[in-house]
Parts: structure tokens; C-alpha cells; sequence
């Protein structure tokens, strides 16, 4: 008997239990949502590089020669005009003198050849020598006077050659990159440096970032940028776009990995003293700006398949007038559509709109949505792919709308 009862009572409350639920109100997804308002939406583009000095000079010698002297360490500042590193001058002061001889002897040989000539002057106007006689004199005093000038060249070219063994500074700076040591030989030439060191000013300095192919099209010289060096945490400097590179930069050719960026150089308007060459930056350059405009989350955004729009409760008969205005957006019924879902007595409505501009946390909203609209803002996965419109939604209770 008592094991009837138990069963009973199980029963009754298992039965309980059911007639509870079906008589329970399906209350829907639990949702968070955000109200439309107007704001203002920047667009940015980001990069990444390294801070290098808007000018430096690279101190290289055009003579062959050893260090014997240098006047300048790394982090030096030196003035216009400083001496910073003097070659071995031996052979070069040799080679002069060398030089300066043979200019002698050619100025001494052309001296005699004029005197010929004059005499052999005088004698053919009294015709006591021959033509040939007179244009040989002449002719040996033009090539005396020709090897003069062959010797001058050559002084001149040992006393500049003597001239490049000490090295100065063409501008205020600072040494920023000692690469040789007193001592080491300087491999002199003409159309490749060997750089002893270089000298940079300090004073205007430059980020130089690489930005993606498909990005750096809305680029624009004088466009304004946010700098933020890993060095200085926490801290943000001003910028101007004052360069765009014409050439790319490909990494990985021919491969999947294959990327193509190009350089954008901005100059940091509020540059730290304490700013080194090679610093690591991140770079926000901003490209365009909408202000009082409508705003939706980026995270509200998600796109539906146009048919699937129409099947749940005709969705085009719910929508107000300004849906009218995404006509631009109508597509065939098998592609997709950007949609947002908004609140419409306690169901989820989904929205077509059309978007602009976008900032790291809002979309400007171009039509198909009215201020004051209530958006869903989450969950994540309901938006991105569940949802559909004339689904059951409550809001969560306690959420702050931000605005």
C-alpha cells in the first residue's frame, strides 16, 4: 500500500511539473542591447614600424685609408663643421709633393719652350729659318703648355685626394652609429659607402609604418595619426602623414604568404628628447571622419541570406519607412544581406542597412535604421547565427546602455 502511494505522489508531481512548463510563458532569448544614437565615427588605417630621425648623414670616406683619429663617440652631439675623423696621410702628402715637382718641371719646360718660340718668331720674320723649322718650335711649346695644364690637374687632384683624409660633419646632430674603431682601415669609393658613422638630427623625428595594399588607397598626405612607441607605454603622440611611398614591398613572392605594403612615413609633431632610432611604433592614421551621425555596434552587425529574411513573418511588412531607404541593398533572394536586429515588442526584428565608415567599435549608419532604435548587442553567437527575426527576446535586467 504504501508503495502505491509513493508511486502516486510521483506522479502527481512529474504531472505537476509538465502542466507547469506548458503553461509557463516563453519569455525568449535573453539579449543585451544598445540604444541608436548620433556620434561621431573615424576611420582609421594601422601600421606598424620604426622611429627613424626625418634626417641623418652617413660619414663615409672617398678615400682609402687607416683611422688614426676619431673625435666623436656614439651619442655625441657635434656642430656644423666639427672634425670627426681623420685617415693616415702619409701616402696622400707624398703623392702631392709628387705632383707639385712635376708641375715645376712642366712650368719650367713651357718657360723654355716660349723662349724658343719667340726667338724662332723673330728669325722667320727675317726668314732665316723655314716653315717647318717654325711650326715644330711652335708645336713644342703648345704641348709644353699642355703637359702644364696635365700637371696642375694632377696637384689638384692629390690635394683633394689629401683634403678627404679628415671628415667633418655637414649638419648639427648627434652621432646615433659608430661602425668603425681607430685603427680599422676606411675602404674608400666612389659608388659604394663604407660608412664610419652617421649623424642624425634628433630634433624631427619620423615614424615609418607598412600598410597593407588594400588600405593605403585612403591614405592622404597631411592626414593627422596617433604614434604609440612600446617604449613609452601609455603614452600617445601627434602625427602628420607627410609621405606615401610609390614602390611596394613584397614579402613571400610567389607564395601563399605572399603580402604586398607599402611605406607611410609620419612625422611625430611632439617628439620626445629621449626618442631613439630603430623604436618600435604603432601607428593610427585617420582617414575620414562623420560626425552626428547614427551609430550601430560593430558587434550588431551580421549578415542573413535575403530569402531567409522574408520566410519568418514577412519581415518587409514590419519594417517602418526608413527601411524603404535600403532599396540600394536589394539583392537576389539566394545572397546575403547586412542586417541588425532591434527590439520590437519582445521579438527580434532584423533590419537591412546600409553602412559607411566604421571605427574600432561603431559602424555610421547610412539608412535603415531611426535614432532611438533599441539594437541587440549580444549574445555573440545568437547574432552571428541563430537569430532569426520574430524570435522571443528579453532584455537583460540591470544592462547599461552605452551610448
Amino acid at each position: 500500500m504504501k508503495k502505491i502511494v509513493i508511486i502516486v505522489l510521483a506522479v502527481v508531481v512529474v504531472g505537476a511539473l509538465v502542466i507547469a512548463n506548458l503553461l509557463k510563458e516563453d519569455k525568449g532569448l535573453e539579449v543585451t542591447t544598445e540604444n541608436i544614437e548620433k556620434g561621431t565615427v573615424i576611420k582609421k588605417v594601422t601600421g606598424s614600424g620604426q622611429i627613424e630621425p626625418a634626417v641623418e648623414v652617413k660619414i663615409s670616406a672617398n678615400v682609402s685609408g687607416k683611422i688614426i683619429a676619431l673625435h666623436a663617440k656614439e651619442g655625441d652631439f657635434v656642430k656644423k663643421g666639427q672634425l670627426l675623423v681623420e685617415l693616415e696621410r702619409d701616402q696622400y702628402r707624398a703623392s702631392l709633393q709628387r705632383a707639385e715637382s712635376a708641375l715645376l718641371a712642366a712650368i719650367a719646360n713651357e718657360k723654355k719652350a716660349a723662349s724658343d718660340l719667340e726667338r724662332a718668331k723673330k728669325l722667320f720674320k727675317q726668314k732665316l729659318v723655314s716653315d717647318a723649322d717654325y711650326e715644330a718650335t711652335e708645336a713644342s711649346f703648345e704641348a709644353q703648355q699642355s703637359n702644364r695644364l696635365q700637371m696642375e690637374a694632377s696637384r689638384d687632384e692629390a690635394a683633394e685626394q689629401l683634403r678627404k683624409t679628415r671628415l667633418y660633419t655637414t649638419m648639427d646632430g648627434v652621432v646615433t652609429k659608430l661602425n668603425k674603431e681607430q685603427g680599422e682601415m676606411a675602404i674608400g669609393a666612389t659608388f659604394q659607402e663604407d660608412v664610419i658613422m652617421i649623424v642624425s638630427d634628433l630634433s624631427v623625428m619620423e615614424s615609418v609604418i607598412e600598410v597593407d595594399e588594400n588600405e593605403v588607397v585612403s591614405i592622404s598626405l597631411n592626414d593627422t595619426a596617433d604614434v604609440e612607441l612600446d617604449a613609452f607605454p601609455d603614452t600617445t603622440f601627434k602625427g602628420i602623414v607627410t609621405e606615401i611611398a610609390n614602390s611596394a614591398i613584397t614579402k613571400g613572392l610567389g607564395t601563399q604568404e605572399q603580402v604586398t605594403n607599402f611605406e607611410v612615413t609620419v612625422t611625430i609633431q611632439n617628439a620626445d628628447a629621449r626618442f631613439r632610432p630603430g623604436m618600435s611604433t604603432t601607428v593610427d592614421v585617420y582617414t575620414e571622419r562623420d560626425e552626428n551621425v547614427l551609430r550601430v555596434p560593430i558587434q550588431s552587425v551580421t549578415m542573413r541570406e535575403k530569402k531567409r529574411l522574408e520566410k519568418k513573418k514577412n519581415i518587409e511588412d514590419k519594417a517602418d519607412e526608413s527601411a524603404e531607404e535600403t532599396s540600394d541593398y536589394e539583392m537576389k533572394k539566394d545572397e546575403m544581406v547586412e542586417v541588425v536586429f532591434v527590439v520590437n515588442g519582445g521579438e527580434a526584428l532584423a533590419k537591412p542597412v546600409k553602412l559607411g565608415i566604421s571605427d574600432d567599435s561603431h559602424y555610421a549608419v547610412l539608412s535603415g535604421l531611426e535614432e532611438g532604435d533599441k539594437v541587440i548587442t549580444g549574445p555573440f553567437r545568437a547574432i552571428s547565427k541563430t537569430l532569426k527575426s520574430g524570435d522571443l527576446v528579453t532584455i537583460k535586467e540591470g544592462e547599461k546602455h552605452v551610448n
